[in-house]
């Protein structure tokens, strides 16, 4: 019974993890329309990717007892190939620099999974230290993942604006977590459970920063120094047709009396 329970478990939070993962495509969507990256970041990105390589190879027959896991190999072998398009995208609009940046961070978080994907099948030799090994490198990726909208969470307090905080990407964020967390607990598993322990609350809070936020709408007001040149302009205007007035008011009256002159 609870072996089917947490196979219902892991296909509701293979849902919701495709959910999350394929939230920036409409992101990415906009970069190739745009042919620009704009202020978009890589890094969320990369750092996906390196917890789908390590969560998949987590679930394979190699580290796992046998397919105990196999849920896990579904959607992140998935997440695999999502991550790695966004981050193609990403370097091939990119400046020179940010392809650089990008595309050696990525190369040593693939190298660097590699190694661990390598000493976990050489040099141990049983599931549970292989456990041990790449799930322990995985959570700290894991909980990287879950910690990077904190830095989105700080601009919406600041801004009082949930803009850059859309609420389908909280919500499958917090659902991914809650049902990978149980996914861990019903199979007494600590390192699946663990960093959804930090998923979940993180997710919880942003989607009480949406409801608390999503009515209010910041309008940015027009610079002060702006206003000032207007009303400046709009005086030295004034000042230039007052002028203008004095100066044809004195020349017609010189007209005149020089008429007069004459005439007398």
């Amino acid at each position: 019974m609870i072996v089917i329970l947490r196979m219902a478990v892991g296909l509701m939070g293979n849902a919701a993890s495709f959910l999350l993962y394929a939230a920036p495509i409409s992101t990415f969507a906009r970069v190739i329309r745009k042919k620009s990256t704009e202020e978009f970041s890589y890094v969320p990105y990369t750092i996906a990717l390196l917890n789908c390589l390590f969560y998949t190879w987590y679930g394979l027959p190699v580290v796992s007892y046998k397919w105990e896991n196999f849920p896990m190999i579904t959607i992140n072998g998935l997440g695999i190939f999502l991550e790695f398009s966004f981050i193609v995208i990403f370097i091939w609009f990119a400046s020179p620099k940010q392809k650089w940046k990008a595309g050696i961070m990525t190369t040593a978080l693939i190298i660097f999974f590699s190694i661990i994907a390598l000493i976990s099948t050489y040099k141990f030799h049983d599931h549970k230290t292989r456990k041990q090994l790449v799930g322990g490198v995985g959570l700290i990726a894991s909980v990287a993942m879950y910690a990077s909208p904190l830095v989105v969470m700080k601009k919406v307090i600041q801004t009082k604006s949930v803009e850059f905080m859309p609420f389908s990407l909280s919500l499958f964020s917090f659902l991914a977590s809650v049902l990978w967390m149980a996914y861990g607990l019903l199979g007494r598993d600590l390192l699946i459970t663990a960093p959804n322990l930090v998923g979940a609350p993180l997710g919880a809070l942003q989607l009480v920063l949406y409801c608390k936020y999503r009515n209010r709408v910041t309008v940015e007001p027009k610079p002060a120094q702006e206003w000032d040149v207007e009303k400046v302009d709009m005086k030295i205007s004034k000042q230039h047709m007052q002028t203008a007035e004095v100066v044809t008011t004195d020349d017609n009256i010189n007209e005149k009396k020089s008429s007069q002159k004459i005439n007398s």
